[in-house]
């Protein structure tokens, strides 16, 4: 796909904004640490489901190599390239396994993925990033880094999201639980007021994130 034009970003950073707002209020943060051995996956589907590292592991398996240089919160500096080998399953995979609802074709485009960790940090997904862009492809839920379970500052299940420059942001430690949920009419409404349309084209994908840890 070609680049993005600025109005697409930020149709994308409105609603995950929108979206990261309402989930913030309503889960409470948990103390930080190693997450559960289970992921939960709720809202707009058909199977609310907890699946286990063994289920995970019946969906596609996935391994990827990232390799890129790291360059440590607030410093200047930069190390040298780092490559790291993880293997999980798409994010789509997972959702899909749940079957997500459309009632009346419109909402899983009016749809938002909220991922959250054990320690409380979130990151947002829209529905058309997962599924519409090339985001999706690299947004996996990992179990294993270098070929063993992932350590415990990071796993036993963990949200990477390989295809962004920085993908920081969007790397969920101790991963809890993915929820799918629709945007209501009061979250809606002022987006739209304020000229953002909801449409396939318009929800194209995007770089940008809300949530920083």
């Amino acid at each position: 796909m070609g680049n993005l034009a600025p109005g697409m970003t930020r149709t994308i950073a409105r609603l995950a904004a929108a979206a990261l707002s309402a989930a913030m209020l309503a889960v409470p943060v948990q103390a930080q640490g190693p997450g559960p051995a289970a992921l939960v996956v709720r809202g707009n589907v058909e199977h609310a489901l907890t699946l286990s590292i063994d289920d995970l592991k019946q969906l596609p398996v996935q391994r990827i190599e990232d390799m890129r240089v790291v360059r440590p919160t607030g410093s200047a500096s930069t190390v040298p390239e780092v490559t790291r080998r993880y293997t999980g399953c798409l994010l789509r995979d997972v959702l899909e396994r749940a079957k997500p609802v459309d009632k009346n074709g419109l909402d899983l485009r009016n749809s938002v993925v909220i991922l959250t960790a054990s320690d409380g940090y979130r990151a947002v997904f829209s529905w058309a990033e997962l599924y519409l862009s090339p985001i999706g492809d690299g947004a996996l839920v990992v179990y294993e880094r270098e070929g063993a379970t992932l350590p415990p500052d990071e796993g036993p299940l963990a949200l990477v999201s390989l295809k962004h420059i920085r993908p920081g942001p969007r790397h969920v430690k101790w991963l809890q639980s993915i929820e799918l949920r629709v945007l209501d009419k009061e979250t809606l409404e002022p987006l739209r007021n304020n000229g953002v349309r909801f449409t396939r084209h318009a929800l194209r994908h995007s770089d940008r994130t809300t949530a920083r840890r």
